[in-house]
């Protein structure tokens, strides 16, 4: 059998040539040898979680989609620190600080701006401890109606402050917490053709549900348990939501534990009561009056799940934990999610040997100041050979 051939032709007689799926050289003018265009194994371009998921979520055929090609974040299995903490468990965290505006907000919110665009509204609004507000300027801006967000006064972190200003939202801070502002956000939307895209809506819900998807495609299987920041409840209501299409449709044969995790200082659902005057450093989670609220317990109760609350210490050392062991930098309430699973593999609640996946909410950027205060001070040194040397080898001695 004759050898395949691999078209090579002459080329241009003077500088390179260069086509997509071809190569050519030359070389001082001489005829350039070319192999011709063979077919390259692209994969297909992404362009956002509702294009990927279509036919699971309920937005009108034919709607202008908003999207910043969110979704599509990484499931990370950690090898360090389960050494490090001696627990025996395949621990797993789905990175959700890589979207976009770099939090989870952004599954949502570009069905929630989708949907609202195609209704005709001329503009959104939310409450927000600052990635809601940061995510949703930026889908309006994309889709090039106003933003308005409602942020706590002095409570909420300046990285996601700035987001949300850059992008051109109307930003009002009041002299109130999250749960104040969610009240007249809800009076205010009734009088004006604006949509609320809090947790409230419900297709904030359908595009969060998603990253359950995500999970289940790329573990084949459920994990035995999910652990979860706990503020406003959406979030575990809408995993549980894609965990549950996907189980009932027997694309997977079970769904996972649910475990919900509050900041000590705001824990609504461990206290069994709303918490009027929520503090905790955790300002994602910074939340008293969970909108999702009855959703959750039902959540909780169907998976056989809990909640439990996470002292400010014990998040904050996850945090720098995750950061200096696996390279991971999440903001401090995405770390509560980790802390609760590590307490309770070590108590025995998560049995040794456990699949787990923890969501970290959002991207440790969010919140450059809190890291800064609790990782350790910057060291001054002589611009010196010896003295750089000194310093190295003391540390790695």
């Amino acid at each position: 059998m004759a050898a395949p051939s691999l078209g090579v032709s002459p080329g241009p007689t003077n500088g390179p040539a260069l086509a997509l799926g071809a190569r050519a050289v030359a070389y001082n003018g001489d005829p350039a040898p070319v192999l011709a265009e063979v077919p390259m194994p692209f994969r297909p371009r992404y362009t956002g979680l509702i294009a990927r998921y279509r036919n699971r979520i309920p937005i009108r055929e034919g709607a202008r989609l908003i999207s910043l090609g969110e979704g599509n974040t990484p499931l990370i299995q950690l090898e360090n620190l389960p050494r490090r903490v001696a627990v025996e468990a395949e621990i797993h965290v789905k990175f959700e600080g890589l979207n976009p505006t770099g939090s989870f907000k952004d599954r949502g919110m570009t069905v929630a701006v989708t949907q609202a665009v195609d209704e005709g509204a001329t503009g959104v609004i939310c409450a927000s401890t600052g990635n809601t507000s940061a995510s949703a300027a930026a889908y309006a801006a994309r889709a090039g109606i106003r933003a308005f967000v409602l942020i706590p006064e002095g409570k909420i972190a300046l990285g996601k402050l700035a987001q949300a200003m850059v992008e051109g939202a109307i930003t009002l801070q009041i002299r109130g917490n999250f749960d104040d502002g969610m009240r007249i956000v809800k009076e205010v939307a009734g009088e004006a053709r604006i949509a609320i895209v809090n947790s409230i809506n419900p297709f904030r819900i359908e595009g969060q549900k998603t990253a359950a998807f995500e999970v289940l495609e790329e573990l084949g299987r459920a994990p035995d348990y999910h652990c979860i920041p706990v503020g406003n409840a959406g979030n575990i209501t809408a995993y549980w939501k894609g965990y549950s299409e996907y189980q009932q449709e027997g694309i997977v044969a079970h769904r996972p534990c649910m475990c919900g995790y509050q900041a000590a200082g705001a824990a609504p659902f461990v206290q069994g009561a709303m918490v009027d005057h929520p503090e905790t450093v955790a300002t994602a989670i910074r939340i008293g009056h969970p909108q999702s609220w009855e959703q959750a317990w039902a959540v909780k109760k169907e998976s056989g799940g809990w909640f439990d609350a996470i002292s400010d210490e014990e998040i904050l050392a996850t945090q720098r934990l995750l950061a200096t062991t696996e390279g991971i930098f999440c903001e401090p309430a995405s770390a509560a999610s980790l802390a609760g699973a590590l307490r309770d593999l070590k108590a025995g609640r998560i049995e040794a040997g456990a699949t787990i996946v923890c969501t970290l909410t959002g991207h440790g950027l969010k919140d450059p100041d809190i890291a800064m205060r609790h990782s350790g001070d910057v060291i001054p040194v002589d611009a010196t050979l010896e003295a750089v040397r000194r310093i190295i080898l003391d540390r790695i001695g």
